[in-house]
């Protein structure tokens, strides 16, 4: 069975790298992707080709991105029948009540806010990674 990946959509180059290293150091095998902004999430997932691209397992998502929003990309893939049982999980900064019903609204798989001490943002994208690569089980 071929292994599939992390999409992560994050458009600040430090939390990349913070991710990136956490999936490192829990010994996370899946590749990450990684895109900037949601137009190009959203041509990841739905591509200019014919042929149907690879999905993830799991999508990460920032909601404050440039160009498309967070919000609408997670809007998008709802709206699509390919990607509207793909596990989204927003990972943000936000706080605010409004983009957490917002999420949900949308039927984000998880909601967590970024931790703003580096070991507790180390241990959440690592635990992250474990549930949703191994212990989750997604539709065919």
């Amino acid at each position: 069975m071929k292994k599939s990946y992390i999409l992560l959509v994050e458009d600040n180059a430090d939390d990349v790298a913070l991710t990136l290293d956490a999936f490192q150091q829990s010994r996370v095998a899946n590749r990450v992707e990684v895109v900037r902004d949601g137009v190009a999430a959203l041509e990841h997932l739905y591509g200019a080709t014919d042929a149907p691209p690879a999905r993830p397992a799991v999508v990460l998502l920032d909601l404050k991105l440039p160009k498309v929003g967070g919000l609408e990309v997670l809007r998008r893939i709802r709206a699509e029948p390919t990607t509207k049982h793909l596990p989204v999980v927003i990972l943000t900064s936000s706080s605010e009540e409004r983009d957490l019903l917002a999420s949900y609204d949308l039927h984000a798989n998880s909601y967590i806010r970024k931790p703003v001490d580096f070991d507790q943002f180390m241990a959440a994208v690592q635990q992250l990674g474990l549930y949703w690569l191994l212990l989750n089980e997604t539709p065919p």
